[in-house]
């Protein structure tokens, strides 16, 4: 007997000490952890979904060589503090997802992107994301904060919808005597005053109350937001206008990227375009999805047309050119040339679709 329970004892031991041995071995070289302020659902949001598929195929293409660790929900911090933590050479946190008013923080020549009526449709603001211009144009983040682009998502499906209590708004006169909260960013601000609204600037966790209580007469979201937070509860009626584009960059620590093998690297930059891609499908379905059900749960839905956005776009977009360029301080040039590269893009689509598809 006790010679059978030591042969036993030796084995188990044997074996934990090959397990053990072989954790070792296997145990990743490199780590990448990736904040967001995402839920970690792979059913409610577009973005969650496609890091699970990046983390996934890192981890099996580097051999496991490369871990990979989402934090979802906020879990390290805001936007601000998590894009501190990767500009400070990615010691602990190596990535992070930026929406446009954290991004500006690091990068202040990102503003431009909160163009009013910047993109006609989703093809468009994702041919001009996924351009060689825009990685030029974001490539200036690695001089200027430490931080290196991989890709744009859309924050939320990306084009944003009116909610408010007091009419339909169909017609940019219909804007005029609103009170809109605003985000807590002075482009919006000059938006909304240059359309007839009033803005009032809040923080997201003021919202609600303002809209219960009457500060605010108004909002603007995503509809993915606008259903997901109730907002049929506190106001009566939306309109799908698209005037803001909301996108959230994809950033790494440029130091952490550095110091990785090129073989890495390339992984990194190959699965994080695929998983940008990945993203941009599921964001439309969302956002479509979402915008059906505020038809059912808001008292009215409207969808303005094509006319009356230009008609809003030229009036929005000259008094928020001279907001940026000067009381925000971001130059002209760069300014048309990015209004200049998204009418490319557009025409462009427009021409490839056709020669290939309508011919």
């Amino acid at each position: 007997m006790k010679g059978r329970i030591g042969w036993k004892s030796m084995l188990l031991a044997g074996g934990l000490s090959i397990s053990l041995q072989s954790g070792l071995v296997q145990a990743a070289e490199y780590e990448m952890a990736i904040a967001t302020l995402i839920p970690e659902n792979l059913n409610n949001n577009s973005i969650y979904p496609a890091l699970v598929h990046f983390k996934n195929q890192v981890e099996t293409r580097t051999g496991g060589e490369l871990e990979v660790n989402i934090f979802g929900g906020g879990q390290l911090g805001s936007e601000v503090e998590t894009g501190s933590q990767v500009q400070g050479g990615g010691r602990a946190l190596q990535s992070t997802i930026l929406t446009s008013g954290a991004m500006s923080s690091f990068y202040p020549e990102y503003q431009v992107v909160t163009t009013p009526f910047l993109f006609d449709n989703w093809s468009q603001a994702w041919a001009f994301f996924d351009s060689k211009w825009f990685a030029d144009f974001m490539s200036g983040t690695v001089d200027a904060a430490d931080m290196r682009y991989l890709g744009t998502f859309d924050d939320g499906g990306g084009f944003v919808a009116f909610t408010n209590n007091k009419r339909l708004i169909k017609t940019v006169d219909d804007l005029k005597g609103l009170n809109i909260r605003v985000e807590e960013n002075p482009a919006h601000v000059a938006m909304m005053s240059a359309l007839g609204a009033s803005a009032t600037p809040l923080p997201w966790g003021e919202l609600i109350t303002a809209l219960e209580t009457g500060l605010a007469d108004g909002q603007f979201n995503a509809p993915v937001l606008n259903t997901t937070f109730n907002f049929n509860e506190v106001t009566d009626y939306t309109t799908l206008t698209g005037h803001v584009y909301n996108s959230a960059g994809w950033m790494v620590s440029e130091t952490w990227f550095q110091s990785l093998p090129e073989e890495y690297q390339r992984i990194v930059v190959q699965t994080a375009r695929e998983a940008i891609s990945m993203s941009h499908g599921a964001s439309g379905a969302f956002a479509t999805a979402s915008w059906q059900k505020s038809c059912e749960v808001f008292e009215e839905c409207y969808l303005m047309p094509v006319a009356e956005r230009q008609r809003m776009a030229e009036i929005a977009r000259p008094a928020w050119k001279k907001w940026i360029v000067n009381d925000f301080g971001i130059k002209e040039k760069l300014v048309n040339d990015l209004w200049a590269e998204v009418d490319r893009v557009g025409e462009d689509l427009k021409k490839q679709n056709f020669a290939r598809y309508g011919k």
